[in-house]
């Protein structure tokens, strides 16, 4: 009877510490955060809620891609840059940040991806179609899972990450500098140059090779667009900007570096 009391007691307490430590979590977070969780919540909320909203939204998806690409990476990488200033600063806009300027530039800047996967997703299969070690690879590319449509998806990723990649990095680097520079406004971007030699010069190359293009493309970019090119095309842009939220935080760490 002892023992039955003293795990009741232990239990009772370990339930009580798993209380106090969420209620502390709770507590710790701020009302930014809750304000933020509520804000996805609502978002996401309509897509899964009512089947009529989604099937419009996959139907404006087919008929106007480069139109959705803008508004998905607008929204999504948006939010992930928001989210590497909160982890890197604590708050989620700061003065100069910009966040409309960068959700303009990101929407440019997305239906640029939007292009770039849908050539390499079309050119990279048919190229290795020609050997005879990936015969069909371009006709698994469109059925459903197989190790071949996973071989296909890698190379895609490969090809992408290697060549596209970067380039898109250092630009979106040049265009994250001039935001800054010109006070985080629309206007401000757009009407002052923008000192392309003076800001490559005064990028942080140690970080930008060493952190951003060695370690993030093989170690990140790379698996998460080989799982990217293994879904539906339909979804592939959509995971791609959710991948901008990654990249938010990715940003945060190297700015620490």
């Amino acid at each position: 009877m002892g023992v039955v009391l003293c795990g009741l007691f232990h239990c009772a307490g370990l339930g009580c510490g798993v209380c106090c430590l969420s209620i502390n979590i709770f507590n710790n977070m701020k009302k930014q955060d809750l304000i933020t969780l509520i804000c996805i919540v609502l978002f996401l909320a309509p897509f899964f809620i009512f089947q009529d909203f989604y099937h419009g939204y996959e139907k404006a998806n087919q008929q106007f891609p480069l139109i959705l690409a803008f508004f998905k990476f607008a929204v999504l990488a948006t939010f992930g840059e928001m989210l590497g200033l909160r982890i890197r600063t604590g708050k989620y806009n700061m003065p100069n940040f910009g966040i409309l300027p960068r959700a303009v530039i990101w929407g440019i800047l997305g239906v640029w991806i939007a292009i770039a996967m849908g050539v390499f997703r079309s050119g990279v299969p048919v190229y290795l179609d020609r050997f005879q070690l990936f015969t069909g690879i371009n006709a698994a590319m469109i059925g459903g899972f197989s190790m071949l449509k996973l071989w296909g998806a890698f190379f895609i990723s490969v090809m992408m990450n290697t060549t596209f990649a970067p380039v898109f990095m250092t630009l979106h680097k040049i265009t994250d500098t001039q935001i800054a520079q010109t006070g985080g406004t629309l206007k401000g971007f757009f009407t002052n140059k923008i000192h392309f030699t003076q800001i490559i010069s005064s990028i942080n190359w140690k970080v930008q090779w060493g952190f951003v293009f060695k370690k993030t493309i093989p170690l990140f970019w790379i698996p998460a667009h080989t799982l990217t090119f293994i879904l539906p095309p339909n979804f592939q842009v959509l995971f791609a900007a959710f991948l901008g939220v990654c990249l938010g935080v990715i940003l945060s760490v190297a700015a620490r570096k």
